[in-house]
């Protein structure tokens, strides 16, 4: 079943890289007592990612605050220390990035893709929700191949 508004965030462990390497990451502590604007992406340094979805949110950081984000964080599935040198490349200092490698928590949502034809595998929809302690406030789902709903700009119209 695919995670809707009002619904709570599946418990999962993600990951991000530190200076002492992969640090686990608890979704329950998370996203606990804080509004979250989560971004989904099919994977780190592809087109589409890289050019429009990540640098939106690292442009926007301050309006989304200002709307009351407290934290900007991004999921892929990917390993942590390719977030970790996605968002140096990207200049991503202002959003967290979290690992999720073996696609967990991108299947406990329910809105895994079959990257297979493209030699991915199992990933993560392209999406972007605003979590409010734990508790999804708004969802924003792309279809296959498209780049509208989940961009910053469009989340930050509808808050």
């Amino acid at each position: 079943m695919t995670i809707a508004v009002g619904d709570k965030i599946p418990a999962a462990t993600l990951s991000k890289v530190t200076p002492n390497g992969p640090e686990g990451v608890s979704t329950a502590e998370f996203f606990a007592g804080r509004k979250v604007a989560l971004f989904s992406v099919p994977g780190a340094f592809t087109p589409t990612c890289s050019a429009k979805h990540l640098p939106g949110f690292v442009e926007r950081a301050d309006d989304l605050k200002r709307k009351g984000i407290d934290e900007i964080a991004c999921t892929a599935v990917n390993d942590a220390f390719v977030m970790g040198a996605w968002a140096k490349a990207g200049g991503a200092d202002a959003v967290t990035m979290l690992a999720d490698g073996n696609a967990e928590f991108a299947t406990a949502l329910g809105l895994t893709m079959d990257g297979t034809k493209f030699g991915m595998g199992t990933r993560g929809q392209r999406f972007s929700m605003v979590v409010n302690d734990g508790t999804v406030e708004a969802l924003y789902v792309e279809a296959g191949g498209e780049f509208r709903v989940s961009s910053a700009e469009y989340m930050l119209d509808h808050m």
